[in-house]
């Protein structure tokens, strides 16, 4: 950013793509990294946190960067990366300092952070932190509730304080758009306390996708932090195998209090899939596929099919059964794949078209197996079926996936485009 640019306030930079002067994307910026200076003197800003492709968090040093223009951040040079670490003197400007509650040092009012400005100073690289855009809390009769203003840096105080409770609502704003496996990667890199803090701000359905998406060590830290009411809500809310998976990982007493607190319903589907070996197909099975009796239509399934909360894999198919058309159900007569569903008029019977061939999964089906009827029918997504001919579940290839990479590939980046990793780079 040139001298003279109006300064931006961070909120707008989160999830920017970053480019190399080739106007090759690096990443997204996720962060940026701030130190706090003794006094009132403003923090300088040392660098961004950028996610590369391969969702590495990578360190970029403000030096680098050359200009912060319509939506994007331009950097210049050879780019490290190496994983980035924080270090002790260093703070996260939208993971920590957004939403902390800090006085004006006129008159001693407590008012809540909503964002900070930052600016790059004349004739130089450097950059800091000079505005701080916060709320006021209850005022005194001539002022408004929740009024918002601008204030330099130097007229508030309280930043170097470790704070309790602090609230998470502007950083999840910042992030509102990103998917659940996105979230999950930056609530992994905050700390122990933020993580909780922000994963308590989140509604039941949010946190539950997140749940699911983060390492086993996040998820039972979080949970053993909520309130166990709260917690039986969200483990109703997320898939019942991926509940039955969090809660396997608990100690003993949690997990028997838990399933008490949750509706019977959701619970004795839960400990259903608790009774199987983790890697059979009874073990990595969902028991919410969709299931319609052979009266349905092809327009009713495809209604079905449309609901946003289903994964693609669950689907890729409905599974058509006598009724009952709760699992387990009653005998299950064959799979109706979408695109069969695509072809046939919407007044079909879904009766009538099913794929009475192939063979479902039995519930003790192994793992390797589970893996080779996928491959060999190429299918997303299979039916498990009991010995009476009852549907118990589906086995989605999500699952099957889940058990096959290692058990800390959440906490490793996947590996992006050829050339993504090889870029040099020196020592930050």
């Amino acid at each position: 950013m040139a001298s003279g640019t109006p300064r931006v306030f961070v909120s707008h930079l989160a999830g920017v793509p970053v480019f190399d002067p080739n106007g090759d994307q690096v990443g997204r910026v996720r962060d940026l990294v701030a130190m706090l200076r003794v006094g009132n003197r403003p923090p300088r800003l040392v660098g961004l946190v950028v996610e590369v492709l391969s969702r590495r968090r990578i360190f970029v040093p403000m030096t680098r960067v050359t200009g912060v223009e319509s939506g994007q951040v331009i950097t210049t040079g050879v780019v490290n990366m190496r994983r980035f670490e924080q270090r002790a003197t260093e703070t996260l400007v939208l993971g920590e300092l957004l939403d902390r509650r800090v006085r004006l040092v006129e008159g001693g009012e407590e008012v809540t952070v909503l964002d900070v400005g930052i600016i790059q100073l004349p004739a130089r690289r450097d950059w800091e932190i000079d505005k701080v855009f916060v709320r006021r809390g209850k005022g005194g009769a001539l002022r408004r509730r929740g009024e918002a203003l601008t204030v330099d840096w130097s007229a508030v105080t309280g930043f170097s304080l470790e704070e309790h409770g602090q609230g998470a609502a502007n950083l999840l704003a910042t992030f509102e758009q990103l998917r659940p496996a996105d979230l999950a990667n930056v609530l992994h890199h905050l700390s122990a306390k933020r993580r909780v803090e922000v994963a308590s701000a989140l509604d039941d359905d949010r946190l539950a996708d997140i749940l699911e998406e983060l390492p086993e060590d996040d998820r039972v830290e979080i949970m053993g932090k909520l309130k166990e009411e709260r917690a039986a809500d969200v483990l109703e809310a997320m898939d019942p195998d991926d509940a039955a998976d969090l809660l396997s990982e608990l100690p003993e007493r949690d997990k028997d209090r838990l399933l008490a607190l949750m509706q019977p319903q959701e619970a004795a589907g839960v400990l259903r899939l608790m009774s199987y070996e983790e890697r059979t197909a009874g073990g990595l099975m969902t028991t919410d596929p969709i299931v319609l009796r052979p009266d349905a239509t092809v327009a009713h399934a495809l209604a079905r099919v449309r609901n946003s909360d289903l994964s693609p894999a669950l689907a890729a198919q409905v599974y058509v059964t006598r009724p009952p058309d709760e699992t387990p159900t009653g005998k299950f007569l064959g799979t109706v794949h979408f695109q069969r569903l695509l072809r046939d008029p919407p007044f079909t019977l879904v009766g009538s078209i099913v794929d009475k061939d192939l063979q479902p999964l039995r519930p003790e089906t192994p793992l390797p197996e589970v893996t080779s009827y996928l491959a060999t029918y190429n299918l997303v997504a299979a039916a498990v079926v009991d010995e009476s001919g009852s549907l118990l579940g589906a086995v989605t290839v999500d699952d099957v996936l889940d058990h096959l990479l290692p058990e800390d590939w959440r906490e490793t980046e996947y590996h992006g485009p050829v050339g993504v990793e090889n870029l040099p780079g020196g020592s930050r």
